[in-house]
């Protein structure tokens, strides 16, 4: 998370610097590197014929752009055999720069066309580029350029896909001298970059600032989103082990208290006070009369639903008293599992009423404790409940859990 923020700060930055950050994407070998070198005029980024040359994200400032701030981040290849971490670093650069140059050296490829359609949603702007267009004819070269602005139709302006040539193949020439001899020799052919480079600068003179802003907050929007559902699961992993602690104080005071009625209310006061504490979890306090009347609203729906549940419960509550005490074993493990099944209805209602804001929603409380117990497992929670009750039984161990 420490990192997130950090991005965020470094976009503010850039924003601040006037900078437009352009990730340079595409699959292992297509040339990324290449293409960045030659948009630079320098030897920036390292090349190689072995697949993963890039291993980490390296960034360098165009020369030629120094006053529009624009700089090129290369990134991994998106396709290489065990590299998920290099296409997830990709990925995570692509999404905290401004624009994305996304680079093929023929059609794309369902990997390609994949990664090209989880680069829109990002809502950075889109450049596709033939890298390696001097291997192919005019003809073909036309026909490949079609069948990409076919794949990138939604997603990238036709305008926006274009051929480039970042390392052209030496042309080989052939002399002959003064005697009728041939000499053949290879000579180097400057990169076919222009047309890209001009599109890049044009965007970064007219948009860079606008889109730098409007990706930093795009980017502190899905930070933010992030941020509250961490918030939210560690409410929900501490409302859980809440809950879990007064299933085990109702379940034993349930069982153990050889009053029949006393032990029901006693369930009761656990209940609100368990509601007091998630509503403090939750960040919505609760005062006792509150509690109350949420743990009474839920009880009532539940007694409703579960009538049959709660006469179980009484009969044991009762028979519990009658026996004098000789059947508190028998029926402790059945009475207590009920009361801790109860509890954890109760809390997982009282959560849903908090997270929605203190409200039961526009369905109303029946629907909610509705849902909520159609969600749980009674069967599961009612065996882990008496085998937890019967080994505290066994063992004298009374206490909650910390």
């Amino acid at each position: 998370m420490a990192t997130d923020f950090q991005r965020v700060e470094r976009m503010l930055d850039r924003l601040e610097n006037e900078e437009l950050h352009v990730a340079v994407f595409g699959r292992v070998s297509a040339g990324k590197s290449a293409l960045g070198n030659a948009l630079l005029g320098r030897d920036a980024f390292a090349v190689g014929v072995l697949h993963g040359t890039t291993t980490d994200a390296d960034a360098a400032r165009l020369d030629e752009a120094a006053a529009a701030g624009l700089t090129l981040i290369d990134t991994p290849g998106i396709n290489e055999l065990g590299g998920e971490a290099r296409e997830k670093l990709a990925f995570e650069v692509a999404e905290v720069c401004d624009l994305v140059v996304f680079v093929a050296d023929g059609d794309l490829t369902r990997e390609e066309r994949d990664a090209l359609r989880a680069l829109s949603t990002t809502k950075r702007p889109l450049l596709l580029v033939l890298n390696k267009s001097d291997r192919y004819g005019e003809d073909e070269r036309e026909g490949l350029l079609s069948r990409l602005r076919e794949h990138a139709a939604g997603l990238i302006a036709p305008e926006d896909v274009m051929a480039v040539a970042a390392r052209p193949a030496p042309r080989d020439v052939v002399e002959v001298d003064a005697e009728g001899h041939e000499r053949r020799s290879s000579m180097p052919r400057p990169p076919d970059v222009a047309a890209l480079k001009d599109r890049l600068l044009a965007i970064a003179k007219r948009e860079g600032k606008a889109l730098s802003a409007i990706n930093a907050g795009l980017f502190a929007g899905r930070l933010t989103d992030q941020v509250s559902e961490r918030i939210a699961a560690a409410r929900r992993d501490v409302a859980s082990r809440v809950i879990r602690q007064y299933c085990i104080a109702k379940a034993m005071a349930v069982a153990l208290n050889p009053v029949p009625v006393a032990d029901l209310l006693l369930a009761g006061g656990l209940d609100a006070a368990m509601v007091v504490q998630l509503g403090r979890v939750y960040g919505l306090p609760l005062t006792r009369s509150e509690s109350g009347r949420l743990v009474a609203v839920i009880t009532t729906q539940l007694a409703a639903l579960m009538g049959a549940v709660w006469g179980v419960q009484l009969v044991a509550s009762a028979l519990k008293g009658l026996s004098g005490g000789l059947s508190v074993v028998v029926t402790a493990a059945a009475q207590g599992a009920l009361g801790w099944y109860a509890t954890v209805l109760i809390g997982r209602a009282a959560e849903h009423y908090l997270i929605s804001g203190k409200s039961w929603g526009e369905h109303g409380a029946k629907r909610a404790v509705a849902g909520v117990v159609a969600a749980l497992d009674r069967d599961s929670i009612l065996r882990e409940a008496r085998e937890e009750i019967l080994r505290r039984l066994k063992t004298g161990d009374r206490r909650s859990p910390p």
